[in-house]
Protein backbone atom coordinates (compact mmCIF):
# COMPACT_ATOMS: atom_id res chain seq x y z
CA UNK A 1 0.00 0.00 0.00
CA UNK A 2 0.50 3.62 -0.64
CA UNK A 3 -0.48 6.53 1.51
CA UNK A 4 -1.78 9.39 -0.37
CA UNK A 5 -3.56 11.06 2.82
CA UNK A 6 -3.20 11.39 6.50
CA UNK A 7 -4.97 12.63 9.15
CA UNK A 8 -3.95 14.24 11.99
CA UNK A 9 -5.90 14.51 15.15
CA UNK A 10 -4.36 16.78 17.62
CA UNK A 11 -2.35 19.71 16.14
CA UNK A 12 0.43 19.99 18.96
CA UNK A 13 4.46 20.52 18.94
CA UNK A 14 4.54 16.53 17.43
CA UNK A 15 1.98 17.07 15.08
CA UNK A 16 4.03 19.61 13.32
CA UNK A 17 7.19 18.44 13.78
CA UNK A 18 5.53 15.24 11.54
CA UNK A 19 3.51 17.59 9.26
CA UNK A 20 6.83 19.44 8.78
CA UNK A 21 8.75 16.64 7.82
CA UNK A 22 6.20 15.37 5.18
CA UNK A 23 6.02 18.83 3.37
CA UNK A 24 9.77 18.67 3.02
CA UNK A 25 9.26 14.83 1.46
CA UNK A 26 6.95 16.42 -1.16
CA UNK A 27 3.90 15.86 0.52
CA UNK A 28 1.15 18.21 -1.09
CA UNK A 29 -0.61 20.38 1.88
CA UNK A 30 -3.95 18.87 0.11
CA UNK A 31 -2.75 15.49 1.21
CA UNK A 32 -2.64 16.73 5.13
CA UNK A 33 -5.71 17.52 7.44
CA UNK A 34 -5.90 17.94 10.90
CA UNK A 35 -8.51 18.06 13.51
CA UNK A 36 -7.45 20.64 16.51
CA UNK A 37 -10.43 22.48 18.58
CA UNK A 38 -8.27 25.62 19.37
CA UNK A 39 -8.97 28.43 17.21
CA UNK A 40 -5.39 30.12 17.80
CA UNK A 41 -3.49 26.57 16.56
CA UNK A 42 -5.63 26.13 13.70
CA UNK A 43 -4.87 29.07 12.23
CA UNK A 44 -0.67 28.58 13.00
CA UNK A 45 -0.99 24.98 11.04
CA UNK A 46 -2.62 26.76 8.02
CA UNK A 47 -0.48 29.89 7.94
CA UNK A 48 2.73 27.94 8.67
CA UNK A 49 2.33 24.88 6.65
CA UNK A 50 -0.84 25.62 3.98
CA UNK A 51 -2.58 22.27 5.62
CA UNK A 52 -6.12 21.83 5.49
CA UNK A 53 -7.58 22.34 9.21
CA UNK A 54 -11.16 21.21 11.19
CA UNK A 55 -12.39 21.78 14.34
CA UNK A 56 -14.20 18.80 14.44
CA UNK A 57 -14.71 15.23 12.64
CA UNK A 58 -16.71 15.24 9.66
CA UNK A 59 -17.85 12.94 6.92
CA UNK A 60 -14.70 14.56 4.87
CA UNK A 61 -12.70 12.15 7.14
CA UNK A 62 -13.83 9.22 4.82
CA UNK A 63 -11.40 7.88 3.21
CA UNK A 64 -8.52 9.23 4.85
CA UNK A 65 -5.38 6.23 4.78
CA UNK A 66 -4.05 6.98 7.51
CA UNK A 67 -4.80 8.78 11.21
CA UNK A 68 -2.03 9.85 13.41
CA UNK A 69 -3.20 9.98 17.15
CA UNK A 70 -1.62 13.02 18.67
CA UNK A 71 -3.83 13.85 21.31
CA UNK A 72 -2.87 14.29 25.35
CA UNK A 73 -3.53 10.91 27.15
CA UNK A 74 -6.48 12.05 29.04
CA UNK A 75 -8.23 13.35 26.23
CA UNK A 76 -7.92 10.06 23.62
CA UNK A 77 -11.09 8.65 24.64
CA UNK A 78 -13.34 12.06 24.22
CA UNK A 79 -11.05 13.06 20.78
CA UNK A 80 -11.96 9.23 19.31
CA UNK A 81 -15.15 8.82 20.12
CA UNK A 82 -16.48 11.48 17.32
CA UNK A 83 -13.68 10.20 14.80
CA UNK A 84 -14.61 6.65 14.83
CA UNK A 85 -17.40 6.47 12.63
CA UNK A 86 -15.02 8.30 9.81
CA UNK A 87 -11.93 6.71 10.35
CA UNK A 88 -11.84 2.41 10.94
CA UNK A 89 -10.68 1.63 7.81
CA UNK A 90 -7.43 3.83 8.01
CA UNK A 91 -4.38 2.99 9.07
CA UNK A 92 -4.01 4.01 12.89
CA UNK A 93 -0.68 5.67 14.77
CA UNK A 94 -0.60 6.75 17.82
CA UNK A 95 2.35 9.01 19.11
CA UNK A 96 0.78 9.15 22.79
CA UNK A 97 2.23 8.13 26.12
CA UNK A 98 0.83 5.45 27.73
CA UNK A 99 -2.54 4.59 25.48
CA UNK A 100 -2.06 0.61 24.57
CA UNK A 101 -3.08 -0.55 21.17
CA UNK A 102 -6.08 -2.37 22.68
CA UNK A 103 -7.62 0.81 23.91
CA UNK A 104 -7.30 2.13 20.73
CA UNK A 105 -8.81 -0.61 18.71
CA UNK A 106 -11.71 -0.51 21.22
CA UNK A 107 -11.71 3.42 20.17
CA UNK A 108 -11.81 3.04 16.49
CA UNK A 109 -12.66 -0.24 15.59
CA UNK A 110 -9.36 -1.16 13.64
CA UNK A 111 -6.53 -3.54 14.26
CA UNK A 112 -4.17 -2.08 12.26
CA UNK A 113 -2.87 -0.12 14.79
CA UNK A 114 0.90 0.88 15.20
CA UNK A 115 2.48 3.01 18.86
CA UNK A 116 5.47 5.17 18.23
CA UNK A 117 7.11 6.64 20.70
CA UNK A 118 9.30 9.25 19.61
CA UNK A 119 11.45 11.86 22.08
CA UNK A 120 11.64 15.70 21.72
CA UNK A 121 14.65 15.92 19.13
CA UNK A 122 12.32 14.74 16.40
CA UNK A 123 11.66 18.55 16.11
CA UNK A 124 14.94 19.47 14.47
CA UNK A 125 14.81 16.13 12.82
CA UNK A 126 16.97 14.19 15.24
CA UNK A 127 14.89 11.96 17.22
CA UNK A 128 14.93 8.70 17.86
CA UNK A 129 11.29 6.44 17.81
CA UNK A 130 10.68 3.22 19.18
CA UNK A 131 7.66 1.39 16.98
CA UNK A 132 5.12 -1.62 17.82
CA UNK A 133 2.79 -2.97 15.21
CA UNK A 134 -0.12 -5.55 16.22
CA UNK A 135 -0.59 -8.74 13.73
CA UNK A 136 -2.90 -7.14 11.51
CA UNK A 137 -0.55 -4.44 10.46
CA UNK A 138 1.48 -5.47 7.01
CA UNK A 139 4.94 -5.15 5.86
CA UNK A 140 3.78 -2.55 3.30
CA UNK A 141 1.79 -0.82 6.13
CA UNK A 142 5.06 -0.58 8.74
CA UNK A 143 6.94 0.62 5.54
CA UNK A 144 4.50 3.71 5.22
CA UNK A 145 4.84 4.35 8.61
CA UNK A 146 8.46 4.30 8.40
CA UNK A 147 8.10 6.74 5.48
CA UNK A 148 5.84 8.89 7.29
CA UNK A 149 8.38 8.91 10.38
CA UNK A 150 11.69 9.16 8.35
CA UNK A 151 11.99 12.91 8.20
CA UNK A 152 11.97 13.26 12.31
CA UNK A 153 14.87 10.58 12.66
CA UNK A 154 15.53 7.31 13.38
CA UNK A 155 12.91 4.45 13.75
CA UNK A 156 13.71 1.18 15.74
CA UNK A 157 10.82 -1.38 15.94
CA UNK A 158 10.18 -3.54 19.04
CA UNK A 159 8.37 -6.80 19.07
CA UNK A 160 6.70 -6.86 22.28
CA UNK A 161 4.24 -4.02 23.21
CA UNK A 162 5.45 -3.50 27.17
CA UNK A 163 9.27 -3.00 25.44
CA UNK A 164 7.65 0.43 24.37
CA UNK A 165 7.98 0.83 28.29
CA UNK A 166 12.05 0.70 27.77
CA UNK A 167 11.83 3.03 25.16
CA UNK A 168 9.47 5.73 26.90
CA UNK A 169 12.43 5.55 29.81
CA UNK A 170 15.77 5.43 27.46
CA UNK A 171 14.76 7.36 24.52
CA UNK A 172 11.81 9.07 25.59
CA UNK A 173 12.77 10.26 28.51
CA UNK A 174 16.60 10.16 27.59
CA UNK A 175 17.09 14.08 26.20
CA UNK A 176 15.76 15.34 29.83
CA UNK A 177 18.62 13.30 30.88
CA UNK A 178 21.36 14.62 28.65
CA UNK A 179 20.27 18.18 29.07
CA UNK A 180 20.31 17.01 32.98
CA UNK A 181 23.87 16.22 32.49
CA UNK A 182 24.83 19.93 30.83
CA UNK A 183 23.61 21.67 33.23
CA UNK A 184 25.58 20.14 35.81
CA UNK A 185 28.50 20.70 33.36
CA UNK A 186 28.36 24.20 32.49
CA UNK A 187 27.72 24.71 36.44
CA UNK A 188 30.54 22.75 37.35
CA UNK A 189 32.73 25.18 34.47
CA UNK A 190 31.55 28.33 36.40
CA UNK A 191 32.48 27.17 39.28
CA UNK A 192 35.68 26.10 38.02
CA UNK A 193 36.27 29.84 36.63
CA UNK A 194 34.65 29.94 33.58
CA UNK A 195 32.36 32.20 32.34
CA UNK A 196 28.43 30.60 31.42
CA UNK A 197 28.88 31.22 27.53
CA UNK A 198 32.25 29.52 27.91
CA UNK A 199 31.07 26.50 29.76
CA UNK A 200 27.76 25.81 27.85
CA UNK A 201 29.92 26.09 24.46
CA UNK A 202 32.70 24.09 25.51
CA UNK A 203 29.89 21.33 27.29
CA UNK A 204 27.74 21.50 24.04
CA UNK A 205 30.77 20.90 21.24
CA UNK A 206 31.98 18.06 23.87
CA UNK A 207 28.94 16.25 24.06
CA UNK A 208 27.96 16.46 20.41
CA UNK A 209 31.42 15.15 19.97
CA UNK A 210 31.47 12.34 22.04
CA UNK A 211 28.31 11.42 20.79
CA UNK A 212 29.32 11.55 17.05
CA UNK A 213 32.56 9.29 18.10
CA UNK A 214 30.93 6.71 19.97
CA UNK A 215 28.47 6.44 16.55
CA UNK A 216 30.86 5.78 14.20
CA UNK A 217 33.08 3.14 16.33
CA UNK A 218 33.85 0.12 15.99
CA UNK A 219 34.23 -0.19 19.61
CA UNK A 220 31.83 0.00 22.50
CA UNK A 221 31.49 3.31 24.96
CA UNK A 222 32.88 1.49 27.57
CA UNK A 223 36.04 1.03 25.24
CA UNK A 224 36.25 4.81 24.24
CA UNK A 225 36.09 6.03 28.07
CA UNK A 226 38.83 3.64 28.79
CA UNK A 227 41.10 4.90 26.09
CA UNK A 228 41.55 8.49 27.42
CA UNK A 229 41.03 7.60 31.30
CA UNK A 230 44.85 7.48 32.08
CA UNK A 231 45.69 6.18 35.38
CA UNK A 232 46.72 8.69 37.59
CA UNK A 233 45.19 11.14 35.78
CA UNK A 234 42.81 13.80 35.27
CA UNK A 235 39.40 11.85 33.81
CA UNK A 236 40.66 8.89 36.22
CA UNK A 237 40.02 11.33 39.22
CA UNK A 238 36.78 12.15 37.70
CA UNK A 239 35.79 9.09 36.90
CA UNK A 240 37.03 7.56 40.21
CA UNK A 241 34.98 10.29 41.66
CA UNK A 242 32.10 9.85 39.77
CA UNK A 243 32.16 5.88 40.67
CA UNK A 244 32.49 6.70 44.28
CA UNK A 245 28.96 8.32 44.33
CA UNK A 246 27.70 6.09 42.42
CA UNK A 247 26.41 7.70 39.10
CA UNK A 248 26.08 4.38 37.23
CA UNK A 249 23.82 2.88 39.61
CA UNK A 250 21.90 5.99 40.05
CA UNK A 251 21.02 5.81 36.50
CA UNK A 252 19.73 2.65 36.50
CA UNK A 253 17.64 3.67 39.17
CA UNK A 254 16.29 6.39 37.52
CA UNK A 255 15.43 4.44 34.10
CA UNK A 256 13.72 1.88 36.59
CA UNK A 257 11.78 4.53 37.86
CA UNK A 258 10.49 6.24 34.35
CA UNK A 259 10.26 2.47 33.16
CA UNK A 260 7.44 2.24 36.79
CA UNK A 261 5.95 5.53 35.33
CA UNK A 262 5.55 4.11 31.91
CA UNK A 263 3.29 1.06 32.88
CA UNK A 264 1.30 2.95 35.18
CA UNK A 265 0.33 5.23 32.38
CA UNK A 266 -0.81 2.72 30.43
CA UNK A 267 -2.03 1.31 33.40
CA UNK A 268 -4.71 4.55 33.92
CA UNK A 269 -4.67 5.53 30.52
CA UNK A 270 -4.65 2.24 28.09
CA UNK A 271 -7.14 0.22 29.69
Amino acid sequence: MTLSSVLFVGGGNMAGALIGGLLRNGWAPGAISVIEPDEARRATLQSGFGVRTLGAADDSLVGVDCVVWAVKPQLFTAAAAPCAAYLAGALQLSVMAGIRSDAIVRATGSEHVVRAMPNTPALIGQGMSGLYARAAVSMGERAEIERLLVPTGQTLWVEREEQLDAVTALSGSGPAYVFYVLEALIDAGVELGLSAPQSRQLALATFAGATALARDADEPPEVLRQRVTSKGGTTHAAITALDADGVKAAFLRALKAAHRRAAELGDEFGR
